[in-house]
C-alpha cells in the first residue's frame, strides 16, 4: 500500500487524494429546487441518506449555487433518481435552468427541453425518473473556515422525505441499462 501522510498538502499528496476520494462510489443524481417561480434543476453525486427515523436525505450544494439559494428560500427539494440509460440527461444540469416551459396553470412542464413533473409544493422533479423525492429542509449544515482561511465550497442540506414515487424500473439489476445511475457510469468526476 502506497500513500502520503504529509500535513501540508503537495502536489503529489494532492493528486493521491483526489483519486482516492473519486474512486468512492456515489450515485449521480438531479436535484429540483423551487422558491416563488423559480425553478432549478442541478446534477449532484453527493445525495445520501442519513436517519431512517425520520427519513432524512442530506445533499451536499456549493454555498453559492442557484440551487443552495432556491432550497434556502423555498425550503424544499427533490431528488430524481435516474436509470443507466438516461445517463445523458445529468449533463443537461451542470449550469443553471434557462429554459422553463408552463401549462396554462403555470406548472412547469419542463426545464431545459426535459419533460417535469411538479410534486409537494411545485418542486420539480424529471420525468424519465425511476424514483424521486421530495424533501422539506430540517437542518442546513455550514462549516467554519478550513486551514486555508476561507469558507467550506459547499453545505449539507439534509431535508425530511415527504413525498417519494417510483416506476416499475426502480430496482433494476445492477449492470443493466435500467439500473440506478451511478458517477462511475459516466466519464464525470466530482470533487476530490
Amino acid at each position: 500500500m502506497t500513500g502520503a501522510h504529509d500535513a501540508a498538502p503537495s502536489d503529489g499528496f494532492d493528486r493521491l487524494r483526489r483519486r482516492v476520494l473519486w474512486a468512492m462510489p456515489t450515485g449521480l443524481f438531479v436535484v429540483g429546487s423551487r422558491a416563488g417561480e423559480r425553478r432549478n434543476l442541478m446534477t449532484a453525486n453527493w445525495v445520501v441518506q442519513v436517519a431512517t427515523s425520520p427519513k432524512l436525505v442530506a445533499v451536499g450544494v456549493e454555498r453559492d449555487s442557484v440551487t443552495r439559494g432556491l432550497i434556502g428560500d423555498g425550503g424544499g427539494f427533490s431528488v430524481s433518481i435516474l436509470a443507466r440509460s438516461d445517463r445523458g440527461l445529468v449533463r443537461r444540469f451542470v449550469k443553471p435552468v434557462r429554459e422553463v416551459a408552463l401549462d396554462g396553470a403555470g406548472r412547469a412542464t419542463a426545464l431545459q427541453g426535459e419533460p417535469v413533473v411538479e410534486v409537494a409544493d411545485g418542486l420539480p422533479v424529471l420525468a424519465a425518473a425511476v424514483g424521486w423525492l421530495a424533501c422539506a429542509v430540517r437542518e442546513v449544515h455550514e462549516w467554519a473556515p478550513g486551514a486555508d482561511g476561507g469558507p467550506a465550497s459547499h453545505v449539507l442540506v439534509v431535508g425530511e422525505v415527504v413525498a417519494a414515487g417510483e416506476t416499475d424500473r426502480l430496482g433494476a439489476p445492477v449492470g443493466t441499462e435500467d439500473a440506478v445511475l451511478t458517477m462511475g457510469d459516466t466519464r464525470m468526476n466530482y470533487g476530490g
